[in-house]
């Protein structure tokens, strides 16, 4: 749902400027340092992008599923880094709190959250508790005064190394699997037990850490819990996740836009055999490919989101949406570097950069075959 389309036009002229003069002319720099440095956060605070999906009343901008959808695709035609730094806050980073927080806690949060002073993370992965994510191991033992202690570790959390709080799933009913027994607690930077790693070495996206947390004897108050409800923790990263797959949808469809548009130009300038390779019928199709994928995908993640902007059930449609866009994401991602051949391997033209930016879009978030296995067993129950 688009609510002033005019808005929404001033909003995503902004940032198509920041992506063309400021965070492109920059990705090579946050590459080589893996930091997207104060300048640059400071410019995604003007363009609002850290409030994109916090309500008004918070001090965002209340963006619609399809207005963020919009906005997504046009942020991340740049370094995959941007987007997790400048971005999460809108989506895992508070989304959790947005939907289940008490008035309190989001009074607490989500201001400094909106203006990106204050970096969000979710902290559900672990060791043995990834696609089963009903298996984590960290506990949060309720003590005699009210408050909880938390014992555990996560990985893999992005942002974890730079963040400020943290929605930690931890298990409160003793079980050793099952969603009914997990509470989603909101733990602040500096609360004595809780400490985290450095970044993670990774294959890519460059600027934009990953890490552990370590939850030591943690112990925060009764308050903490989301929503003050004990057990509840599961069912909020569903919704949370519900809404965010429909957001990494988009944010793996910009990186392809920008691949494509990156190939068509290499396709006019690089000539072989006395002319330009877009001459030559298996670079065209290899460049249609792209297109066609781009807008079908494009096409999918829009509907879904005015679906879910309607408040209709698309719990199947994430999953579609997920898969669609982070495969394709990858597939344009191959393509683009055989178009640009020698040129696409190597350093200094960027792509691939993107090759390997791209990768880990279809293992967060649901992988892709726990996405299919979710299509499937919604497509059987008829």
């Amino acid at each position: 749902m688009i609510r002033d389309q005019k808005r929404l036009d001033e909003l995503l002229q902004r940032t198509r400027r920041f992506v063309r003069e400021v965070a492109i002319p920059n990705e090579d720099r946050v590459e080589a340092e893996d930091n997207v440095g104060p300048d640059l956060v400071a410019a995604m605070r003007g363009i609002g992008s850290f409030g994109w999906s916090i309500p008004e009343a918070y001090g965002g901008s209340g963006l619609t599923t399809e207005e963020l959808a919009l906005a997504f695709m046009e942020l991340t035609q740049c370094s995959v880094a941007y987007r997790v730094v400048g971005a999460q806050n809108a989506g895992i980073g508070s989304e959790c709190l947005i939907r289940d927080g008490t008035e309190a806690q989001k009074q607490r949060y989500l201001p400094s959250l909106a203006r990106g002073e204050l970096i969000g993370c979710l902290a559900l992965t672990e060791e043995m508790a990834g696609s089963d994510a009903t298996a984590l191991q960290t506990r949060a033992e309720r003590a005699a005064d009210g408050s909880y202690v938390l014992n555990g570790a996560k990985r893999y959390i992005t942002l974890a190394p730079i963040a400020g709080l943290f929605t930690v799933l931890a298990r409160t009913d003793g079980s050793e699997r099952g969603a009914a027994g997990v509470t989603a607690f909101l733990i602040e930077r500096g609360t004595p037990g809780l400490t985290t790693s450095g970044s993670t070495p990774k294959m890519g996206q460059e600027g934009a850490p990953i890490g552990e947390v370590y939850l030591e004897d943690c112990r925060v108050p009764g308050e903490a819990i989301i929503g003050l409800v004990p057990g509840q923790g599961f069912r909020t990263v569903m919704k949370c996740l519900n809404k965010q797959r429909i957001n990494l949808a988009a944010l793996s469809t910009g990186p392809a836009i920008r691949m494509l548009d990156e190939a068509v130009a290499y396709a006019r300038e690089r000539h072989q055999s006395g002319r330009p390779i877009g001459e030559f019928q298996l670079v065209q199709a290899m460049l249609a490919e792209c297109k066609v994928e781009i807008e079908a995908t494009r096409a999918l993640i829009l509907e879904t989101a005015r679906k879910r902007d309607r408040d209709e059930d698309v719990t199947m449609d994430v999953s579609l949406c997920k898969y669609m866009a982070t495969e394709m994401c990858c597939r344009v991602a191959d393509r683009v570097v055989q178009i640009f051949g020698g040129q696409g391997y190597v350093k200094g033209r960027g792509i691939e950069r993107f090759y390997r930016d791209v990768r880990a879009a279809r293992i967060y978030e649901g992988t892709s075959q726990i996405h299919l296995l979710n299509i499937a067993k919604h497509l059987l129950r008829g």
